[in-house]
């Protein structure tokens, strides 16, 4: 493991300041300062790196060391509503709007007024509601569905994004001029591999967090365990790390824990996905490299042999590409 260059009392900081952002790597600080940098201004900032590398903890960092900490921190998985709800729960609705529409509905922007509104997965906001997301990011004022009445709002927008919002501009799924707003201020997370330092820090930390939440008393982690975490390349990034390690204590039977290092993938995933994610390629390649893997698995998504293991990605991303490139899976099942 490579030392760290940071001095323990600069970590001791980081840890108050931080909270949940366990690290010392020289990669993880230049992070962390421009976070510093950014959080009192107010500008909007755009976080972009691989899933799984903590973007949401990086936006709750800037809201908390904001001058508007004390107001809501509200969250938006732009990828994980459907389409046609999205426009209503980013900006409400007023009773009648629509079918189904019994009750009048406060939108995400209205709950994060005076705080922060975290838009994660920004780059899957379609192409349809993206005039009204620029809208409101200049002017400061929308509707809700329904109404003929603008409401000002007073919020502060962090968005985060796994999928490279150049090239979508370039392909035309992703405005110009939108993206120039949200891009006032890039942080890019790195990947877990680009910061070996910290991947010991990481697996004590959730060894103490899950052996307490267990009632296990695990005292000692075993030196060839930790070689082997420390030289995994985690496509997963920390999302991944903390499965493993909660798996990990779930069968330590003793108070050292072992890695059953079966559960690490070994073989490189497929090129383009390792250091570049799904999201980085352009649609084509996605698409290609997805249904590869779903014809190698048979239509399986995940287990062992399914499709999100071959690609090096969790099984939430891949579900998330499969339903915005509109892939049928079923049809490479194999009755």
């Amino acid at each position: 493991m490579a030392p760290s260059t940071a001095s323990p009392n600069r970590h001791e900081s980081c840890e108050r300041k931080f909270e949940q952002i366990i690290g010392s790597s020289p990669a993880l600080e230049a992070v962390l300062e421009k976070v510093e940098r950014v959080a009192p201004t107010g500008a909007t900032v755009l976080i972009e790196g691989e899933t799984g590398t903590g973007k949401e903890l990086i936006a709750r960092a800037v809201h908390l060391l904001s001058q508007r900490c004390a107001g809501p921190f509200v969250t938006v998985n732009c990828a994980a509503i459907p389409n046609e709800l999205l426009e209503s729960e980013l900006f409400g609705h007023e009773r009648g709007a629509f079918t189904g529409a019994t009750a009048q509905r406060i939108g995400r922007f209205e709950l994060a007024s005076g705080g922060t509104l975290f838009l994660d997965e920004v780059g899957d906001i379609p192409s349809a509601l993206q005039p009204k997301l620029l809208r409101v990011l200049q002017e400061r004022e929308f509707e809700r569905l329904g109404s003929g009445s603008t409401r000002s709002v007073d919020v502060r927008i962090v968005a985060a994004t796994n999928r490279n919002l150049a090239e979508l501009v370039a392909q035309r799924q992703f405005r110009e001029d939108l993206y120039y707003r949200l891009h006032v201020f890039p942080i890019l997370v790195p990947a877990l591999r680009e910061r070996r330092e910290d991947i010991p820090l990481l697996v004590r930390h959730y060894v103490a967090k899950y052996s307490a939440s267990m009632r296990r008393f695990i005292t000692t982690i075993a030196p060839k365990a930790m070689d082997a975490l420390t030289a995994y390349h985690w496509p997963g990034n920390i999302r991944e790390l903390q499965n493993v390690v909660e798996r990990a204590v779930i069968m330590c039977l003793g108070d050292t824990l072992t890695i059953d290092e079966t559960w690490l993938l070994r073989e490189t995933p497929p090129s383009g996905t390792v250091g570049r994610g799904l999201g980085r390629l352009d649609e084509a390649g996605e698409r290609r490299m997805i249904e590869s893997a779903l014809t190698d698995s048979r239509g399986r998504v995940f287990g062992p042999r399914g499709a999100a293991v071959k690609l090096g990605v969790p099984r939430s991303t891949l579900e998330s590409r499969i339903r915005s490139l509109s892939i049928n899976k079923h049809q490479f099942k194999v009755t």
